[in-house]
C-alpha cells in the first residue's frame, strides 16, 4: 500500500503548498514545479498536474509571476512537442489577470511555447486561444492577444489569415486605448509576418487609423512602427505612406509623440532611405531642435551626431549647425548635456576646417558651461576631435577647463576628472602630459576626501601602466616617497594604498629598491591605522619579491607587528606571515 502512495506525496506536498497562506511557501514550490514534474513522470503531469494549476485561483501577483515564467519552460516535462498544446490552457488564464507584469510574461512564455509547437497543433489549439482571447470580454484578454498573433499567423490557412488580420484591424479601433497600445506596439511583429500582397491593403489602413488616434499614448507607439513598417514596404511605398506620417508626428501637439520621434528619428532615416531623408526629414528634425519642450530637444540633440553621417557635410553646416549654435546656449542645462555628449563626434562628418571655423568655438563655450556634466561630457569625447584638429590647437582650449574642473568644489566632480585622466593621457600623450597634468594628480593624493584619494591612487596605477615603469620612476615614485612622510596620517595611508597599487606595476627591483624601504619605515608609524596597513601592504608585496628579501626584510618587519599591543595590527601582522609561509612551501 506505501509503494502505491509514494509516487502520489510530490503532488500532495505542492497541492499543500500552493494552498498555504504563506506566500514564501507559494513561490518555492512554483518554482519547484519541474522538479514534482519530472518526479510525476509525462503522463502524470499532463493529467494531473496541468489541469491542477489551470484551476488554480492564487490571487498574489509574484506567485502568478513564476507560474507564467516556469510554464514557459515547460514542454520537456509534459512528453515534448507534441503535447505542447496542453500547457495553454494555465496560460490563457494568465493572459486575462489585472496585473501587467504577470501578463507580460504569459504572452511571453505562450510566444516560446508557440515558436515550438508544430502547424497542425498551431492551427488546433493555438489559434483558437488567439480568437479566445481576442473576443474577451475583459479588456486584459484582449489586451495580451495581441501580443501573439505574429506566432499563430505564419502557419493559418488562407481563410484563417483573412480572419485574424481582420480581428486585428478590430482590436486596433478597440473601446479600449489599453487594447490600441497594444495592437500598436505589436503591429511591427504583426507585419513582419503578414505577406507583402497584404502589406498595402490591410496593415497600412491599420496603421493609418493608429495614426489618428485621439490618444497620444498611441500615437507614441506608432512612432515605432514607422521605422518597422519601412524595412517592409518597397522604398516608393514608404515614401507615400511613411514619410507623411513622421512628418506630422513632428509635429503633433502632444510633446510625448514628438520625443518619440526625435528618439526614433534615426532609425526612421534608415528606414525610409537617405534620399528622402534630405528633402523631407531635414525640416522635421530642424523643427524638433528647436522645439518649445525641452524633452524634445534633449532627445533631438541626442542624435545629433547620427543625423549629420546620414547628410552631406554641406546639408549639416547649412542645415544641422545653426540649430547646434542655438542648444549650445540653451536654457536648459540638459539639453546642453545631451549635445555635449554627441557633438564630438561631428568633427570627423564635417572635416577640419569646418570643425575648426564652426564646431572649435561651440566646443569651447560647453567646456565653460556653468553645468559640471556638460563639461565633464566634452573632455571623455576628446579623442574624436584630436584626430581631426591636432593636440596643439586642442590643449590650447582644453587645459583651462580641465584644471578648472580638477579643483571644482563639488567632491563628486574633481572624482569625474580623475577617472577620465588615464584616457586623456593616453590621448593626448606624454608629452603633454607632463607639461600640464602631472602636478594635478599629485595634488589629488592630499584631497579632503577619501573617494578623491583613493581615485588618486589607482590613478597613479593606470598612468603608470599607461607610460611604463621608467616614466612612474622618473615622474610618480619620487612625489610618492616624499609625501610619505606627510604629518596627516591620512595621507600617510594614502600613500601605503599608492604603493600597494603600484608594486605590481613597478616590478620587484624597484619595490625593493624604493617602495620597501618607504613601507618598512611606515611599521614604526605611532598609529595604529597605518601599522596595520602596512601589514597589509607587505603581504601584498610578498608575491612580487624574491624569497630572500621576504625573510631577510619583510618576516623581521611581521614578527615586530605581531607583537604590537593592537589586536588590529596583531591580526594582520599574523595574516602576512601565514602568506609568507605559503609562498615558501609552494
Amino acid at each position: 500500500m506505501s509503494t502505491m502512495e509514494e509516487p502520489l506525496y510530490p503532488i500532495a506536498v505542492l497541492i499543500d503548498e500552493l494552498k498555504n497562506d504563506d506566500i514564501q511557501l507559494r513561490l518555492n514550490s512554483i518554482r519547484r514545479l519541474s522538479t514534482i514534474a519530472r518526479a510525476l513522470g509525462e503522463e502524470r503531469t499532463r493529467k494531473e498536474l496541468i489541469p491542477f494549476l489551470s484551476e488554480n485561483n492564487d490571487d498574489d501577483d509574484e506567485a502568478l509571476l513564476a507560474l507564467a515564467e516556469e510554464l514557459g519552460v515547460f514542454i520537456p516535462y509534459v512528453g515534448g512537442v507534441e503535447y505542447a498544446h496542453v500547457l495553454l490552457p494555465p496560460l490563457e488564464t494568465l493572459c486575462t489577470v489585472e496585473e501587467t507584469c504577470v501578463r507580460d510574461k504569459a504572452v511571453e512564455s505562450l510566444c516560446r511555447i508557440g515558436s515550438q509547437m508544430r502547424e497542425t497543433d498551431l492551427v488546433d489549439w493555438f489559434i483558437p486561444l488567439v480568437k479566445r482571447l481576442a473576443a474577451g470580454e475583459w479588456f486584459t484578454s484582449r489586451v495580451s492577444a495581441c501580443g501573439i498573433f505574429h506566432i499563430a499567423y505564419p502557419s493559418a490557412p488562407d481563410m484563417l489569415k483573412t480572419e485574424l488580420r481582420s480581428i486585428y484591424s478590430r482590436l486596433c479601433q478597440d473601446d479600449m486605448p489599453m487594447v490600441r497600445r497594444s495592437a500598436a506596439s505589436n503591429l511591427g511583429k504583426f507585419a513582419a509576418t503578414v505577406e507583402s500582397v497584404h502589406l498595402n491593403a490591410d496593415i497600412l489602413s491599420i496603421f493609418e487609423d493608429l495614426t489618428q488616434d485621439d490618444q497620444d499614448s498611441v500615437r507614441l507607439l506608432a512612432v515605432e512602427v514607422c521605422a518597422a513598417l519601412g524595412k517592409l514596404l518597397e522604398p516608393q511605398d514608404c515614401v507615400a505612406h511613411i514619410l507623411p506620417v513622421i512628418v506630422n508626428f513632428s509635429q503633433d501637439k502632444s510633446w510625448r509623440v514628438r520625443y518619440m520621434v526625435a528618439n526614433q528619428l534615426y532609425e526612421l532615416c534608415e528606414a525610409v532611405r537617405p534620399e528622402a531623408t534630405r528633402m523631407d526629414l531635414v525640416p522635421a528634425y530642424v523643427r524638433l531642435l528647436r522645439d518649445n519642450e525641452a524633452e524634445v530637444r534633449i532627445a533631438a540633440a541626442g542624435k545629433v551626431t547620427k543625423f549629420c553621417r546620414i547628410l552631406s557635410p554641406e546639408h549639416a553646416i547649412q542645415h544641422i549647425l545653426p540649430c547646434v549654435k542655438e542648444l549650445s546656449s540653451d536654457s536648459s542645462q540638459h539639453v546642453r548635456s545631451a549635445l555635449a555628449s554627441v557633438i564630438m563626434g561631428m568633427a570627423p562628418v564635417l572635416g577640419k576646417d569646418a570643425t575648426i571655423e564652426q564646431l572649435l568655438p561651440i566646443f569651447l563655450s560647453l567646456l565653460k558651461d556653468e553645468f559640471p556634466d556638460v563639461r565633464l561630457n566634452i573632455i571623455s569625447k576628446l579623442d574624436q576631435v584630436n584626430q581631426v584638429i591636432g593636440i596643439d590647437l586642442l590643449s590650447q582650449s582644453l587645459l583651462p577647463a580641465i584644471v578648472e574642473l580638477a579643483e571644482d568644489r563639488h567632491w563628486r566632480v574633481r572624482l569625474a576628472i580623475i577617472e577620465y585622466i588615464p584616457l586623456l593621457a593616453s590621448q593626448l600623450g606624454v608629452g603633454f602630459f607632463d607639461d600640464k597634468l602631472g602636478a594635478l594628480c599629485m595634488q589629488w593624493l592630499q584631497d579632503k576626501v577619501y573617494s578623491i584619494r583613493d581615485a588618486a591612487a589607482n590613478n597613479l596605477k593606470r598612468l603608470a601602466e599607461e607610460f611604463g615603469p621608467e616614466w612612474a620612476m622618473q615622474h610618480i615614485i619620487p612625489q610618492v616617497l616624499e609625501m610619505s612622510t606627510n604629518p596627516h596620517y591620512l595621507y600617510r595611508m594614502t600613500i601605503l594604498h599608492a604603493v600597494s597599487l603600484l608594486a605590481p606595476v613597478m616590478g620587484s627591483e624597484i619595490t625593493c629598491s624604493k617602495l620597501l624601504p618607504v613601507v618598512v619605515n611606515a611599521s614604526k608609524d605611532r598609529v595604529s591605522n597605518i601599522k596595520f596597513n602596512v601589514a597589509k601592504v607587505l603581504q601584498s608585496i610578498v608575491p612580487i619579491v624574491d624569497q630572500s628579501v621576504a625573510e631577510k626584510t619583510i618576516r623581521p618587519c611581521l614578527v615586530e607587528l605581531s607583537e604590537d599591543p593592537d589586536v588590529d595590527v596583531r591580526f594582520f601582522a599574523n595574516q602576512a606571515l601565514q602568506t609568507i609561509d605559503s609562498v615558501m612551501v609552494s
